[in-house]
C-alpha cells in the first residue's frame, strides 16, 4: 500500500474528516491559545491594553521572548495531540498510517532531511551576514540564547511535526481518498499551507509575493511525501528550517522574535533569497534524494490514480487490510 492508501486503513466519511478538522482547530486555536491569553492578561493589567496587544498577538507587551515562543508553540502542541486524537478515535486507525507507509517509521530519513537543510540554511545565513555585514548586529546573551536553544530543541519540533502531519499528512491522505488521484491533494494542501501563512508579519512587509516562497515550499513537501512515500524527509527538512531560523538571526518584522545570534536591521525587500529556493534548491534535493533512494514511478507517483485496496484484492474491514498491507 502506498503512503496515500495507508488512509484506507481506517474509516474514511466525509463527515468525519469535518469533525476531525473542527476537533484539531479547537485543540490548537482555542485550549492551546489559553495559556497565552493567561499570561498576556497578567502582562497587560489592563482591558485597553490587552486589547491593543492582541491585534499584534501580543507582542510588545513585556512578555519575556523564550516564554512567548514556548506560549505559542503549545498552541500547536494541543492541535497534534487533537489530531492523535482524532487519527485514534474517529478514524480509527494507527496514527503512525499518517506519518509513514513503511512498517515503522524511518528515522533515518528524518535525520536525512534535517541535516541537508540545516547545512543549507546555515550556509545562506553565513553567506548573507558575510555578504552585508553592516545589516547585522551580533546579538548573543548567554542566558536568553541557551533558553532559547533549549526551547528550540526540546519544542519547536511538536509545531513543524503538527503542521507537516496535518497537511502533508491527514490532509493529503483525506484529500487523496475523495479525489482519488495525487496531484489534486498535493496543489490544494501546499496553496492552503500557503495561504495560512499569509498572517505572517512577513507577508505584511514583502507582500503576497512571498507568498511564492510559502506555497513553493508547501509544494516541496508535499513532493518529498508523495515520491518518498512517507513525511519523514519533510518533518526533518521543516523542523531544521524553523529551528535554524529561530537561533540565527531575527528581526522586528519575521513571525520568530527571539533572542537569537543576529539581528537583521535591513529594511524587509523582496530578492532572490525569495526564489532562490523554491526555482534551484528544491528541485535540485529533490534530484539528489531520486537518486539517493532510488525514487521509481516519478510521473505516477505524482499523477497516478489512487484506488482503494479493498477494491482489488477483495478485502472488507480494517482488519483485512492491516494484515494483508504488508
Amino acid at each position: 500500500m502506498n503512503y496515500i492508501q495507508q488512509a484506507f486503513k481506517g474509516k474514511n466519511e466525509w463527515y468525519l474528516y469535518l469533525v476531525t478538522v473542527f476537533l484539531v482547530l479547537f485543540g490548537w486555536q482555542i485550549i492551546g491559545g489559553i495559556p497565552l491569553l493567561i499570561v498576556a492578561v497578567l502582562f497587560s493589567g489592563d482591558m485597553a491594553t490587552f486589547t491593543k496587544a492582541a491585534e499584534n498577538n501580543f507582542l510588545g507587551i513585556g512578555i519575556d521572548n523564550n516564554l512567548y515562543l514556548f506560549l505559542m508553540i503549545l498552541m500547536f502542541i494541543f492541535g497534534l495531540l487533537s489530531l492523535i486524537l482524532g487519527v485514534k478515535y474517529i478514524h480509527k486507525r494507527k496514527f503512525t498510517t499518517l506519518i509513514t507507509s513503511r512498517t515503522k517509521i524511518d528515522w533515518k530519513r528524518f535525520w536525512m532531511g534535517f541535516v541537508t537543510w540545516a547545512i543549507v540554511a546555515i550556509v545562506i545565513t553565513v553567506i548573507g551576514v558575510l555578504a552585508s555585514p553592516e545589516d547585522y548586529t551580533w546579538n548573543f546573551k548567554p542566558i536568553p540564547f541557551f533558553t532559547l536553544l533549549l526551547v528550540v530543541l526540546l519544542f519547536l519540533p511538536f509545531q513543524t511535526s503538527f503542521e507537516e502531519l496535518l497537511f502533508r499528512g491527514y490532509l493529503l491522505q483525506g484529500f487523496g481518498v475523495l479525489f482519488k488521484n495525487r496531484w489534486l491533494p498535493l496543489i490544494i494542501t501546499s496553496v492552503v499551507f500557503g495561504l495560512l501563512h499569509g498572517a505572517n508579519p512577513e507577508v505584511e512587509k514583502l507582500g503576497y509575493i512571498s507568498m511564492v516562497f510559502y506555497i513553493g515550499t508547501g509544494l516541496f513537501y508535499g513532493l518529498l511525501t508523495l515520491l518518498d512515500e512517507g513525511t519523514e524527509l519533510a518533518l526533518g527538512f521543516h523542523a531544521a528550517n524553523n529551528i535554524i531560523a529561530a537561533v540565527l538571526v531575527t528581526a522586528n518584522w519575521t513571525v520568530f522574535q527571539t533572542d537569537a545570534l543576529y539581528v537583521d536591521h535591513s529594511e524587509p525587500s523582496v530578492g532572490i533569497e525569495m526564489f532562490l529556493p523554491v526555482f534551484v534548491l528544491y528541485p535540485a534535493l529533490i534530484l539528489f534524494f531520486s537518486k539517493k533512494y532510488g525514487w521509481k514511478n516519478i510521473k505516477d507517483k505524482i499523477f497516478g490514480k489512487i484506488k482503494d485496496p479493498r477494491d482489488s484484492n477483495g478485502i472488507t474491514g480494517i482488519k483485512g487490510i492491516e494484515e494483508n498491507a504488508f
